[in-house]
């Protein structure tokens, strides 16, 4: 008889050393997260299958005004066992423990792939007038596990959180990946890399090394740098830009993270400049062998030497060299329309020959079914 897994705080020692035992997870399952949401009260939780620690999560509590009742948010994560055929043992004891914690309701978002598109298909996609969405093409693959994941979620009562355009209520369910391994898991090289890219991807990349832009890593000295590009960048592309000081604690909270693992490349910092001018500037993270490109800016003037591909390709450079299998180009919509105004992003990041990928999405379970049907109608009207 299995011994039956139980729940209970972890430091944050021994989150770390976890997660650094595994092959990846989301940088936001690392305890080194919370620091940079202050504004939701943290909490490290383990799976303990009798004196093993065998699994491990981040919870964001988010404080309903006025009440001490709380959203228990995992973004990412857990980071448990996701194979397994009874994930309700798992998920059960995780349940009443954020339950005496004062959860009204717990948000999660399992790292599970579904459904898997080749950049050739997306490519195809936006060409057809008569395709909408990424769900209108046929997948490359559908995972059975994913399928599975998804059937036992529904048949413990948690609810799929989804809205339009693809991006669930906190991350992204559609993800563009540019895998760093062959179907064998062997080390894919910078040629093939390069190879799988299309002609425009590769042309653009040789235009600014011949136009002499120079790409190099930035330091926590660098950050006011990057964040004048980047609040230019949100002014020429009209989203609202995060503070200064989100970066300076991003940076420290996942840099201290890293070197406490042994790791030195947690967080990096991006620069590509020409003759002097900062032409783009991005932000990368890595855990293990998952790479994520996370913020980005990029100059108005000069376009025309391709910073921003150059800095992408030396973010794959390094991913690749410090043994990752994949690096994640973060968040897409499934929207394929050529009149839809996220198809540009969609389009620069096919062009790196990767995969547009599905995760299983957010999914909530209402503990106080009052609260949440309160909160649930809140959210809607925002």
């Amino acid at each position: 008889m299995t011994t039956p897994l139980t729940i209970r705080p972890i430091s944050e020692r021994d989150h770390r050393d976890f997660i650094a035992s595994r092959s990846s997870a989301s940088f936001l399952q690392t305890p080194g997260w919370a620091r940079v949401k202050p504004e939701w009260r943290p909490e490290s939780i383990g799976w303990w299958r009798g004196e093993e620690l065998v699994g491990a999560g981040l919870v964001l509590y988010r404080q309903l005004p006025k009440l001490k009742r709380y959203l228990a948010y995992l973004p990412e994560g857990p980071v448990i066992d996701w194979t397994s055929d009874d994930l309700d043992a798992w998920l059960t004891p995780m349940a009443g423990h954020l339950r005496a914690q004062g959860a009204f309701a717990i948000r999660m978002g399992p790292p599970v792939v579904t459904r898997r598109w080749s950049a050739e298909q997306v490519k195809a996609g936006i060409a057809d007038d008569s395709v909408r969405r990424l769900g209108d093409v046929p997948p490359l693959e559908r995972s059975q596990h994913g399928a599975r994941v998804v059937a036992q979620l529904h048949e413990a009562g948690w609810r799929l959180q989804s809205v339009e355009g693809g991006f669930a209520a906190g991350q992204p369910q559609f993800n563009f990946h540019v895998p760093l391994v062959d179907a064998d898991g062997e080390p894919r090289t910078e040629d093939d890399v390069l190879k799988g890219m299309n002609q425009l991807w590769r042309r653009n990349i040789k235009k600014a090394a011949k136009s002499g832009v120079e790409v190099t890593r930035g330091t926590r000295e660098d950050l006011p740098t990057f964040h004048a590009l980047y609040a230019h960048t949100a002014e020429r592309d009209h989203f609202t830009p995060r503070p200064l000081s989100y970066f300076q604690t991003m940076h420290d909270a996942l840099s201290a993270d890293g070197e406490a693992v042994g790791q030195d490349d947690r967080f990096r910092l991006w620069l590509a400049h020409h003759e002097g001018d900062l032409v783009a500037s991005t932000i990368s993270i890595r855990v293990g062998t998952h790479a994520w490109y996370s913020y980005g800016a990029s100059s108005t003037e000069k376009r025309e030497v391709r910073g921003s591909n150059a800095v992408q390709w030396e973010m794959i450079r390094d991913a690749m060299a410090h043994g990752a299998h994949v690096y994640d180009l973060r968040g897409i919509t499934d929207t394929l329309s050529s009149d839809d105004s996220h198809v540009g992003l969609i389009q620069f990041k096919v062009g790196t020959g990767g995969e547009a990928v599905e995760y299983a999405g957010e999914w909530d379970l209402p503990l106080n079914r009052a609260l949440y049907k309160a909160f649930d109608a809140y959210m809607a009207r925002r």
